[in-house]
């Protein structure tokens, strides 16, 4: 790699550095919760070539002997030598040879640079200075320019041949368009001219999709009443053919046969990306409708924001603030038709307030750009795309832009089914008051449905209202109502989502505090102890490789339709998922990956626990999650307002590792008073966070992140959960157990995420043993946490009884 580096800085090649996530400058933030950390001085990591051508021989034969041929400035050898080595002549009729020096031929070539067609009295002048007749300077030169008319025409050829080639392509693809041409009335051949361009290739398109249709009803009526699977190879039972024991199992395991598919876990279908939806575009002629929408639902959805009781009622288990429905609909009646939901639907209508450490023109510019929207809500906005830009604003900030956008949003478990769907959002600023307004609105009325593997879902005027504070800071009133199909859910999440706890407006506002504070911490320049991080750039670095493993972890454990989670029992009780999945990409290890995630209720606030997993003196004591190994912090880097919202690299004391063999482990932890907490970690080497640090290409860096998910919650609705634990009103000792930061919940759910390199050999077969491993080891690691957390003493109290100096 620094081979290419050095090979790129000689061709000149400029290397430039990407940006951070937002280019919008922060108005003198406050950076009061970035104190200085309590760091020591810290120790180090770790103790010429020749060529040669032969011209034609034409022109005179004479001459050329005289002069030398072409070619003469490359070897220093005629044509004509060449021409008596094939034939010998005698004696008598031999002509004399000359062989051009090297010195000439550079003398000629210099001139020959500035002036390819010297005139007699620089000729005549060379050859005097090189002692050549003028004759053999005159037929060098023209021979040299015959060489480099001959080089010229084939690149000429070699250009005029790729363009004819790409021509010849766009012509076949052209026709094959007007083939395929309809008319939009009869459905028959068009004559051409009478459609635009938008509106043939809809026909087209809807022309392929009937043709599809009637395949699958073939399919289905072939098969009786059983549903067509999805088109595609159906994942085969793959017989062991390995052993993959993970080196951080012992390996010894009762191997039972393979009797049937529910002894191992079927391949996921690989999938190169998600393919969005096709067939909704807003044609001009509905433009001016969808103008008409947009100012409506702006316009409700600043009523909704200025308006308390009766129109919004606090919830008495989590005093979240509640959408009454019929007060809404007689106040905001929408003007056009919504389509009538079939099935069993539900509705989810939330609104909280936030101070954001960010200016409204940085979130505004981030809610309109669909990659920035999910870097800003990573664990939420699992995919995002502007399909269509209906109207592009009237300033440089998006004021009155209207877009048609898709996503996808996920809850981190792959028990909480993902949700898709199209909207439009439409900006919208009001000078007078101060204040931006970011609104999404539904599609209904512009499409005749949508089919997809997740659950039905439409996006009712919903979003936020930005208004700017002093100090950089913003004001956020945010509104989430959506209507949603009640596909069935696990009972431990049951009651979660359904109050709106999952994806409602709090999840929405916390998430994006704690990213705003991560990007102010982001282009803080002013952070003087930095442990062993050797600069502020250094420091900017590792914060951009955590921000990667944050979104692989997110990535890893959604429950999108690219991914097949399998079930290890039959009992409904059961949450542990486990996948498996096939890497080559780079940022990853190469190799198949298992995966396996548990969620479970616990009767303790989730910042307790958030607690417990963030202290490395008292993980250290979970052999499930240190092999027995201790940790020691050699780097800090505060990114919230909470201490422990932070970027840590630990290093392992493990009886390993060695000055030559050091393994560290990168770990982002944060927490909100009501959104949860996220604690991430992944194992990386010495090498590596060199590479980081210095600002070198991260992406190839293999990381394989776990983490903890924690989420304050009420108790599930069934027994079988909360029977196994204490109750959530008293601790083990019968003592009163303290609520969650903001007390609205009793004990919380904590989901665990475990992934592991199965096997380095991307088509290797994946064992029993190893599933039952990994499960073994995640009930384990529950288990111990939920232990260590009974016999933990209270916030107030001293924190963990064994002695710890960080050095």
């Amino acid at each position: 790699m620094y081979g290419d580096c050095q090979v790129l800085s000689s061709m000149g090649a400029n290397v430039v550095s990407s940006d951070s996530l937002f280019s919008s400058p922060i108005q003198n933030p406050s950076f009061g919760f970035m104190s200085n950390m309590p760091f020591h001085a810290l120790s180090a990591i770790v103790p010429k070539e020749e060529e040669g051508m032969v011209m034609g021989r034409g022109g005179r034969k004479e001459e050329e002997m005289e002069s030398g041929s072409g070619s003469g400035h490359i070897d220093g050898v005629s044509c004509s030598e060449e021409q008596d080595n094939e034939q010998q002549q005698p004696p008598a009729k031999k002509k004399r040879y000359h062989r051009h020096t090297a010195h000439q031929i550079q003398e000629m070539e210099a001139l020959f640079k500035e002036c390819p067609h010297p005139d007699d009295k620089q000729r005549l002048k060379l050859s005097h200075e090189l002692g050549l007749k003028p004759r053999q300077v005159k037929f060098w030169f023209q021979n040299r320019r015959t060489q480099m008319k001959a080089q010229q025409d084939r690149q000429d050829n070699v250009i005029l041949r790729a363009e004819n080639e790409s021509l010849k392509n766009e012509n076949f693809r052209l026709q094959a368009a007007i083939r395929n041409v309809v008319c939009p009335n009869c459905g028959g051949p068009a004559i051409l001219g009478e459609m635009c361009f938008d509106e043939q290739h809809l026909r087209i398109e809807n022309a392929r999709l009937k043709e599809e249709l009637e395949r699958l009803s073939c399919i289905t009526s072939r098969y009786g009443s059983r549903a067509a699977q999805p088109l595609g190879p159906a994942p085969s039972l793959l017989p062991p053919s390995l052993d993959l024991h993970m080196g951080m199992y012992s390996g010894h395991f009762n191997e039972h046969p393979i009797v049937s598919c529910t002894d191992i876990i079927p391949e996921p279908p690989i999938s190169d990306g998600h393919q969005p939806f096709s067939g909704i575009v807003i044609m001009d002629h509905d433009k001016p409708l969808v103008l008409d929408l947009a100012m409506t639902a702006a316009e409700q959805l600043l009523r909704k924001c200025h308006t308390n009781e009766p129109l919004w009622v606090r919830n008495g288990s989590n005093a979240m603030e509640v959408l009454d429905l019929e007060e809404h609909s007689r106040m905001f009646p929408w003007p056009m038709d919504l389509k009538q939901l079939h099935g069993d639907f539900g509705t989810e209508a939330t609104r909280d307030t936030a101070l954001v450490i960010m200016n409204s023109i940085t979130l505004v510019d981030a809610f309109l750009d669909a990659n920035k929207w999910m870097e800003l809500f990573p664990s939420l906005v699992s995919k995002a795309k502007t399909v269509q830009v209906i109207a592009p604003g009237i300033s440089t900030h998006g004021n009155g832009s209207l877009h048609l956008m898709q996503a996808e949003l996920q809850f981190l478990s792959p028990l909480v089914p993902a949700r898709e769907a199209y909207f439009f959002r439409y900006c919208q600023q009001n000078s007078e008051e101060g204040t931006w307004m970011i609104v999404d609105f539904p599609v209904d009325g512009f499409h005749d449905g949508l089919d997809t593997s997740f659950p039905r879902y439409r996006r009712r005027p919903s979003g936020c209202v930005i208004q700017d504070m002093p100090n950089g800071y913003s004001r956020v009133i945010w509104i989430e109502h959506v209507e949603v199909e009640n596909k069935p859910l696990h009972q431990v999440f049951n009651q979660f989502v359904s109050s709106g706890m999952a994806f409602g407006a709090t999840r929405w506002v916390s998430i994006l505090q704690r990213q705003c504070e991560r990007l102010a911490s982001l282009m803080a320049k002013n952070i003087s102890d930095l442990g062993v991080i050797p600069s502020p750039e250094a420091r900017k670095n590792m914060m951009k490789l955590s921000q990667r493993m944050i979104r692989t972890f997110c990535a890893s454990i959604s429950a999108s339709e690219v991914q097949s989670w399998t079930a290890l029992s039959d009992s409904s009780d059961d949450t542990i998922r486990v996948t498996t999945r096939k890497n080559t990409e780079p940022g990853q290890p190469n190799g198949v990956i298992l995966s396996a995630v548990s969620t479970t209720w616990l009767p303790f606030p989730h910042q307790q626990v958030f607690e417990l997993l963030t202290d490395e003196r008292c993980r250290c004591q979970l052999e499930a999650l240190s092999n027995g190994n201790s940790f020691h912090e050699v780097a800090h880097i505060a990114n919230g307002s909470h201490p422990r919202n932070c970027v840590s690299l630990l290093r392992i004391n493990a009886a390993s590792n060695s000055s030559q063999n050091v393994e560290l482990l990168l770990q982002e932890s944060s927490t909100h008073p009501s959104g949860g907490s996220l604690v991430v970690y992944a194992t990386v080497d010495v090498d590596a966070v060199q590479v980081a640090m210095s600002g070198e290409d991260s992406s190839f860096i293999p990381l394989l992140p776990t983490g903890f998910i924690i989420s304050p919650a009420d108790p599930p609705t069934f027994s079988g959960v909360t029977d196994a634990f204490p109750s959530p009103s008293t601790d083990v000792d019968g003592t009163a157990t303290s609520c969650g930061g903001d007390g609205s919940a009793t004990g919380c759910l904590l989901t665990v995420a475990m992934q592991v390199l199965a096997s380095a050999v991307p088509s290797a077969k994946l064992q029993l043993s190893s599933v039952t491993a990994i499960n073994n080891h995640l009930c384990s690691a529950v288990q111990q946490i939920s232990t260590a957390l009974g016999a933990r003493p209270s916030p107030s109290s001293p924190r963990c009884s064994n002695s710890y100096k960080k050095d």
